[in-house]
């Protein structure tokens, strides 16, 4: 395989675990590494279906390279917890950073249940009591993410056009907004268009599970 997309799919304590290499050599080196890193995640959190890691290098406008990489858990009810990681030094330290705030993904999912109508996106008493508790060594402590009831305020009717992923960049800048909702015409389908984080931008086309 090429090093700009390398694709490795690890089998841990019944769980996938696929890592994903975009302009950057997943070497057996950084595999071990990987693999070692997330061996335990499941028994932090029951009843994951699968784990996918995406690791690349990006080149920035200012100069030099980035490490990205993104961590993404499925757990078996549907939920997705995700989290990414972008630093100017070596991938593992990026690997180390997203998986801790994965971990705090992974709290939030297993103290949340108080929320009606979102009980999959919650953990279960039968998992809440199999889990075990994530030891403070296992990750730097970070800053903790505030707390909020994510209730609904605003609900608005969105009149869509159709047109090409060129206009809707266009729209989405004369509106001043970090995304725009349009119908792709030439997809047949709603897409949203997004501004990156790093750079450029992004297309959403939604599939349903």
């Amino acid at each position: 395989n090429s090093p700009s997309n390398q694709l490795y799919s690890l089998g841990v304590t019944g769980m996938n675990i696929h890592i994903r290499g975009n302009n950057l050599d997943i070497n057996d080196s950084l595999e071990t590494y990987t693999r070692k890193k997330l061996a335990r995640i499941d028994r932090y959190l029951p009843n994951i279906a699968e784990v996918w890691v995406e690791l690349s290098k990006e080149h920035i406008k200012r100069g030099g390279d980035q490490a990205v990489a993104q961590i993404t858990i499925r757990h078996q009810r549907g939920a997705i917890l995700r989290a990414e990681e972008r630093v100017g030094g070596d991938v593992t330290v990026a690997i180390n950073q997203a998986l801790d705030k994965l971990y705090r993904r992974i709290e939030r999912f297993k103290g949340k249940r108080d929320r009606k109508g979102a009980e999959r996106f919650s953990a279960t008493l039968d998992e809440l009591s199999s889990a075990e508790t994530i030891p403070a060594d296992e990750y730097v402590e970070l800053e903790a993410e505030p707390e909020f009831q994510p209730d609904i305020i605003r609900r608005k009717q969105v009149t869509v056009t159709a047109m090409n992923e060129d206009e809707a960049i266009e729209q989405m800048e004369l509106l001043g907004h970090t995304f725009f909702i349009f119908y792709n015409q030439s997809a047949n389908c709603m897409n949203v268009v997004y501004k990156r984080g790093a750079g450029g931008y992004g297309v959403l086309n939604p599939v349903l599970e």
